[in-house]
């Protein structure tokens, strides 16, 4: 299959699956985003780059397999999550927590598949800066996704407010501070 053609079946997929997934790819398209799949790291499942490019992972995802699976269709929010909040907040727990909940709840909702327990536990957690709430958000990721995910090397925080609750030793307030950056 052409990547022109497996994109724009991919994303028909994405947009029919829920609101979310309609809201993913009008942002994507959007912004001109570029969407494809290459190999990473074998427990993560998507990823976006730097330049704001969204890759599945080859070693879960084909062309074909991606177009039958809604867990392929969430992983492209998770990742237009990211993008929506900019790298500072999406390289923290923070960030990913957000995503992580966005992510899951659309799967649940499209898939109607019961989630494991852990993975109800993060979608109950509040999207706060509470240290304390994070660090268990971080412990869930990775008992789900294994050390290989990455998220035992980014911040609770994003990091500038990572870095100025280390001088100051004081959480960040308000926790609605972070909508829209």
């Amino acid at each position: 299959m052409e990547h022109a053609t497996w994109l724009e079946n991919y994303f028909a997929r994405v947009e029919q699956s829920c609101d979310e997934g309609r809201g993913a790819v009008e942002y994507i398209r959007s912004q001109g985003t570029k969407v494809g799949i290459k190999k990473a790291r074998k427990r993560v499942g998507a990823f976006f780059t730097l330049t704001r490019r969204i890759y599945l992972n080859a070693h879960h995802y084909t062309y074909e397999s991606s177009l039958e699976s809604p867990h392929a269709w969430t992983l492209l929010i998770h990742e237009t999550c990211h993008l929506k909040q900019g790298v500072v907040v999406a390289l923290s727990i923070y960030g990913e927590l957000e995503a992580w909940q966005t992510e899951f709840r659309v799967f649940q909702k499209i898939s109607g598949k019961p989630l494991k327990p852990i993975l109800n536990e993060l979608l109950a957690m509040p999207l706060t800066m509470n240290r304390a709430t994070l660090r268990r958000a971080r412990q869930i990721m990775l008992e789900h996704a294994g050390k290989g995910y990455g998220a035992e090397w980014l911040p609770l925080y994003p990091i500038d407010k990572e870095i100025k609750y280390w001088v100051t030793r004081k959480e960040s307030q308000p926790d609605n501070q972070l909508q829209n950056q």
